[in-house]
């Protein structure tokens, strides 16, 4: 990146007072959503059929992908048949959870599910070096049941257990999953942003097309796993 373009240099007085006004809309956003979690926290909830996924292990009813908790996050990743390389996105965005032992003290569990054959998904898992733990839907509807049908997007969805009966909770897909990486909350902290050309910047600010940054997947895969697999 090569720039001229910096913000106006002021007196530290000038400079906390912009602090503070900005502060005021930085609280705002963060008890709306408090507000918005709490909202969430009271939405109804559908009962699910009784699907049978795919593990590393062999089939796994849906209930048992719980792993004996009450509540399960999945993340529904993009799959292309027949392409080394998926979703560069998805790849980048779950590349990033490594260390998930912690939601076992509130009884959770986060999975990735994908349409892609679960011998294929277990090889594109090493491939990239993706720490998490991975499920099939190729043979079960239960990945177009739940807004992520055979090429069509990425969708997060949230299930709670009680014995063997599960419901569906809530679910996002688009932006909507941005609220679950701290790459974007640690990106848009730094002078320049995003740099992408959709966000309002100040001119002269560095910008360029959407996406042009992220990592590729061969660029995940380099970082964390075994590209040559």
């Amino acid at each position: 990146m090569s720039t001229s373009a910096q913000p106006p240099v002021v007196d530290a007085e000038t400079w906390r007072r912009e602090l503070d006004a900005l502060r005021v809309r930085e609280k705002a956003a963060t008890r709306e959503l408090d507000a918005i979690a709490a909202q969430r926290r009271r939405l109804p909830m559908v009962e699910m059929p009784d699907y049978v996924l795919e593990g590393e292990h062999g089939p796994t009813r849906l209930a048992d992908i719980f792993d004996g908790r009450s509540q399960l996050i999945v993340y529904n990743h993009m799959w292309f048949p027949g392409k080394q390389w998926q979703c560069p996105g998805c790849t980048g965005f779950t590349s990033q959870f490594t260390r998930l032992e912690f939601l076992e003290a509130w009884d959770a569990r986060f999975v990735v599910v994908t349409q892609g054959p679960i011998d294929e998904a277990l090889a594109y898992k090493h491939r990239v070096g993706n720490a998490m733990t991975w499920y099939s839907t190729a043979d079960s509807p239960f990945g177009a049941d739940v807004g992520a049908a055979p090429g069509a997007g990425f969708a997060v969805n949230v299930f709670l257990r009680d014995g063997d009966t599960v419901y569906r909770t809530w679910h996002t897909d688009g932006r909507g999953t941005e609220q679950l990486t701290h790459t974007f909350a640690l990106i848009d902290l730094l002078p320049y942003g995003r740099q992408e050309e959709w966000q309002d910047s100040p001119e002269g600010w560095p910008q360029s097309p959407t996406y042009s940054r992220w990592a590729t997947s061969e660029q995940v895969a380099a970082h964390y796993g075994h590209p040559n697999a």
